[in-house]
């Protein structure tokens, strides 16, 4: 499944970066994707559990970015 958020509060395209791998470490995602410039995020993920795999997300982006925030689109 492919799940589109915008993503609001980064402030560099290292910080964008660094994020996008610390996602990419979350076993159920297949891929993530990260644009400072758009302020996008594309996740891909198995559908089963897409509450669960948002919380993990959620959780890693408020440890490696406190000021982030995530809204799907």
């Amino acid at each position: 499944m492919n799940s589109k958020f915008k993503i609001k509060g980064l402030d560099c395209a290292n910080c964008a970066s660094q994020l996008e791998r610390a996602i990419q470490k979350i076993d159920e995602i297949k891929s993530a994707n990260i644009s400072f410039m758009t302020e996008r995020m594309e996740l891909e993920y198995d559908e089963n559990n897409e509450d669960e795999i948002i919380r993990k997300v959620k959780k890693v982006i408020k440890k490696e970015e406190p000021d982030v925030t995530i809204e799907k689109i």
